[in-house]
């Protein structure tokens, strides 16, 4: 169920995703419940998880679907992961929210239905 999967997911140290997916919602749900990602570098996840030489990290990349490549990444959280927050990750999943959706696309219909409107008058 759903709870049970949210609280392992809040007591992991990190989920690895190992998937190319154009957009993987999973990396976001993680980070959602303050888990840091370490992911594979294609895909979605380079749009979803913010790499740990970025600013406010959320996980970090592998960028070879193999176990040293994995191994390396693990490495590399492990020696890096007092860079990456709960904070920073929770904060990077609102940008995927529905709530902010809503209002960014409520924002975008109004502004361009005032210009296609004020065009016909």
């Amino acid at each position: 169920d759903s709870a049970s999967l949210r609280d392992y997911m809040q007591r992991a140290r990190a989920l690895v995703f190992a998937a190319e997916e154009d957009f993987g919602i999973l990396p976001v749900e993680a980070q959602a419940c303050g888990t840091p990602v370490i992911a594979y570098g294609k895909g979605g996840a380079r749009e979803t998880v913010v790499g740990i030489d970025e600013e406010h990290p959320t996980g970090v990349f592998f960028e070879n679907q193999t176990v040293d490549s994995l191994c390396r990444a693990v490495d590399l959280f492990e020696s890096e992961c007092d860079q990456i927050t709960s904070e920073a990750c929770r904060g990077n999943a609102e940008r995927f929210s529905e709530e902010r959706f809503r209002r960014e696309f409520q924002s975008f219909v109004l502004e361009h239905w005032q210009t296609f409107r004020d065009g016909i008058n």
